[in-house]
C-alpha cells in the first residue's frame, strides 16, 4: 500500500497544478491550429509540443540541465537561432521587386510605425497604472508589430527574456492570422476605385544589382546603426549566397536543411518558456492585446503611406500594397493580391506587393536595432 502511495504521489496527475492544466490546453490548441488550420505549422507545432513538455509535472526537460533548457541557453539566450533563421530567410528572398520599384521602401518603413506606437502605448498604460512594463519590456512587446517572428524572438531574448514565450506566441499567431486581420483594415482604409488600380509591369532587374544591393544595405545600415548589424548582416549574407551564383550548395543548404533544423530547436526552446507560472499572468494578456494593436497599426500605416504616395506619384500605386509593408513574407503579399483580385479580376499585385514586403523585413530589423540600442542604454 505504501508503495502504491509513493507511486501515486510521484505521478504527474498528483502533482499537476490548475495552471499547468490550462497551459496544456493552450498548447493543445496551438497544435490544433497548426495541424487542422495550418496556422504557421512549422513553428506552432514545435512551440506547442515544447509547451506540453514544459508543463508536465516532474519533467525537468525545460529546466536545469534538461534538453530544452540547454537548447534555450545555446540558441535563444545567445541570439544564435534567430540569426541563423534570418540567414535562411535572406537566402530565400528576392530583392528584385524592391529594386525595380525602390519607392516601395517607404511603405516598408511606414509599416514599422506600429512598433513605435505600441512602445509608447505600453509606456503610457504603465504610467497610468493600468499595466506594469519597463522600457525594455515595452520595446520587446512593440516589435510584435513588425510581424516577424525571428526578430521578435531576438529582441525579446535581448531585452525581456521573461516575456519571451508570450511575445513569440503573439508574433507567430498574428503572422498566421494575416489573412483574417489585414483584409478588414485594408478595405476600411481604401475605396473600391483605389483597390481597382492596376500598376505598371515591373522592370527586369540585372543580376549585378541583386549582388551589389545586400552589400550596400549591410554597409549603410551597419555603419549608421551597428546594433542592427547582426540581423541585417545574416539576412544580407544569406541573400548574397543566393544571388552570387557561385555557392549554390551553400545557398540550398541554408534555404532547406539548415533553416529546418534550427526551426525545430527554436520552436521547442520557445515552447519551453510556456510554463504556467511564467505565461499565466496579467502581463501576458496585455502583451497579446498590445501585439494586436501593433500589427493593426502597422498595416494601417502602410496603406495610408501608399495612399499618400499615390497622390504625389505620376505612376499609379494601389494602396493595398502598403499592407504588405509588415514583414510577414510572403503571406502579406498573397493577401494583398487576393483583395486586389476581388476588386478587379485583372489586378495582379503579388510581385508589386513583394517590394514593400521585403522592405518590411529590412525595416523590422532596423527597428529592432533601434529598440535594442535605446532600451539597453536606458
Amino acid at each position: 500500500m505504501e508503495l502504491l502511495t509513493q507511486l501515486w504521489q510521484a505521478s504527474g496527475l498528483y502533482q499537476i497544478a490548475p495552471g499547468q492544466l490550462v497551459m496544456i490546453g493552450i498548447c493543445l490548441l496551438l497544435l490544433f491550429l497548426a495541424i487542422a488550420k495550418k496556422f504557421e505549422p512549422l513553428l506552432l507545432v514545435t512551440i506547442g509540443f515544447g509547451g506540453l513538455l514544459s508543463n508536465i509535472p516532474g519533467v525537468d526537460i525545460a529546466t536545469g540541465d534538461g534538453l530544452l533548457h540547454l537548447v534555450y541557453l545555446v540558441g535563444i539566450e545567445t541570439g544564435v537561432f534567430p540569426l541563423i533563421i534570418f540567414m535562411g530567410v535572406g537566402a530565400m528572398t528576392d530583392f528584385g521587386p524592391l529594386l525595380a520599384n525602390p519607392k516601395t521602401l517607404f511603405l516598408g518603413a511606414a509599416a514599422q510605425f506600429g512598433i513605435f506606437a505600441t512602445l509608447l502605448g505600453a509606456l503610457g498604460l504603465t504610467s497610468l497604472g493600468i499595466m506594469d512594463f519597463s522600457l525594455r519590456e515595452a520595446a520587446a512587446i512593440g516589435i510584435i508589430g513588425g510581424a516577424d517572428g525571428p526578430t521578435a524572438i531576438y529582441v525579446a531574448g535581448a531585452l525581456a527574456p521573461q516575456l519571451l514565450g508570450a511575445i513569440a506566441v503573439a508574433a507567430y499567431s498574428y503572422m498566421a492570422l494575416v489573412p483574417i486581420i489585414q483584409p478588414p483594415i485594408m478595405r476600411a482604409l481604401t475605396t473600391q476605385e483605389e483597390r481597382k488600380i492596376e500598376m505598371v509591369q515591373l522592370r527586369e532587374v540585372a543580376q549585378l544589382e541583386k549582388i551589389i544591393f545586400p552589400l550596400l544595405l549591410l554597409l549603410l545600415v551597419a555603419l549608421l546603426l551597428p546594433s542592427a548589424a547582426p540581423l541585417l548582416g545574416m539576412f544580407a549574407f544569406g541573400n548574397l549566397m543566393k544571388e552570387c551564383g557561385v555557392v549554390d550548395r551553400l545557398s540550398e543548404t541554408t534555404q532547406n536543411a539548415l533553416i529546418n533544423i534550427v526551426t525545430i530547436f527554436l520552436g521547442l526552446a520557445v515552447g519551453s518558456k510556456l510554463q504556467a507560472e511564467v505565461f499565466l499572468t496579467a502581463s501576458t494578456l496585455g502583451i497579446l492585446l498590445l501585439g494586436m494593436v501593433a500589427f493593426a497599426v502597422g498595416t494601417a500605416s502602410g496603406v495610408l503611406m501608399a495612399k499618400l504616395m499615390n497622390r504625389l506619384s505620376r505612376t499609379p500605386i494601389n494602396p493595398l500594397i502598403g499592407a504588405a509593408g509588415v514583414s510577414a513574407v510572403p503571406m502579406a503579399s498573397r493577401v494583398v493580391n487576393k483583395v486586389g483580385l476581388e476588386a478587379n479580376p485583372q489586378n495582379f499585385l503579388l510581385m508589386h506587393a513583394m517590394g514593400p514586403n521585403v522592405a518590411g523585413v529590412i525595416g523590422s530589423a532596423v527597428a529592432a536595432g533601434i529598440m535594442i540600442l535605446f532600451a539597453s542604454a536606458a
